[in-house]
């Protein structure tokens, strides 16, 4: 049974209570927890696509900077680029939109690197996958501070800390392989441009009529699909165990590492912040949960919402919350703590 701290907080723009809440909080599970970050600790955040007006904001995080300083631990902020086409798809416009929400104040790394589609292959040896492709740079720390907003997500039923560890660590070739079965589908719509062909990085395109990927060669970095001009190559979002997959992900991302895990649970709508509209939200703000474990203060943050709400909201995130306790990444027996 894991510890799950918790602090009640209404008001969303209460900036203040919320810094003294997380200072204290994070304080506290260092000092009762006996948990050591290492040196340098990145933030792993999320900032919000472009249009999307919930994703919390850079300023309710300034309580963990302050102790992190006070403490000599030297931060930045780290994501890794997405799958889909939007503001966050290449690093240079990904950064380009963490500025425009406000994350200024420190360093920004996006752990795909430059090249969009580095990684990392973490070996796992479990049900779905051998090993999964986590963004390369995360390999230069050992210690991160996962902070994830409590939202719902339409594929993964849930954005809480371990879809911040599956998607969020996960490099695109990453996200593909838990989304897809790795390989990309070229639709109708391409005109053989050779666009595809020129940015792969493992020479997998061929062109005829249209574009051709040999599935032998590809290695699922969905470069190809990023680049088309005419957006003719897709990915099928179907895949089966998608759960399963990204519990996975999950679990190679914590691999080795030591992490605190922040659930805000503000601004709680249906859909994610990859996003990139205003959406309404779809339950009462909570407050801030924290833990060392990222499937009990999952858990305990779905079972909270649902006896507020007398609901089944999120419930379809349980099932990945299964695979990732029957994996050995945490598990859903809690003890939650009021601050």
């Amino acid at each position: 049974m894991k510890n799950v701290y918790f602090k009640p907080i209404k008001d969303y723009s209460d900036k203040d209570l919320i810094n003294k809440t997380t200072y204290e909080m994070l304080k506290n599970i260092i000092e009762k927890e006996n948990i050591s970050l290492e040196k340098t600790t990145p933030l792993k955040v999320h900032f919000g696509e472009r249009g999307n007006d919930t994703f919390i904001t850079p300023e309710n995080y300034d309580g963990i900077k302050k102790y992190l300083k006070e403490k000599g631990i030297n931060t930045c902020y780290i994501e890794t680029n997405v799958l889909y086409k939007g503001s966050r798809t290449h690093t240079k416009d990904h950064i380009e939109t963490a500025k425009e929400h406000g994350f200024t104040d420190l360093d920004i790394v996006i752990a795909d690197g430059d090249s969009d589609n580095a990684y990392e292959d973490v070996e796992i040896n479990k049900e779905f996958f051998k090993k999964c492709k986590i963004g390369y740079k995360f390999r230069n720390y050992n210690s991160y501070i996962v902070l994830a907003h409590f939202k719902g997500h339409e594929n993964a039923g849930l954005g809480g800390a371990v879809k911040q560890l599956g998607m969020g660590f996960a490099s695109r070739g990453g996200k593909l392989n838990q989304h897809s079965n790795s390989i990309p589908v070229v639709t109708d719509k391409c005109t053989a441009c050779g666009i595809c062909k020129e940015n792969c990085p493992v020479n997998a395109i061929t062109i005829d009529s249209k574009s051709i990927i040999d599935p032998n060669i590809c290695i699922g970095c969905a470069e190809c699909s990023t680049v088309c001009p005419f957006s003719a190559i897709t990915n099928n979002w179907g895949a089966n165990n998608f759960f399963e997959r990204l519990a996975e992900h999950a679990y190679a991302a914590a691999k080795g590492k030591t992490n605190i895990y922040f659930n805000f649970a503000f601004n709680i709508t249906k859909g994610c912040d990859c996003m990139g509209v205003h959406m309404e939200s779809v339950a009462p703000n909570m407050g801030i949960f924290v833990s060392s474990d990222p499937v009990a203060i999952d858990t305990a943050c779905i079972d909270t919402l649902q006896k507020i709400t007398n609901s089944k909201l999120f419930d379809k995130a349980r099932a990945t919350l299964n695979h990732a306790e029957k994996i050995g990444l945490g598990t859903q027996e809690y003890n939650i703590i009021e601050m």
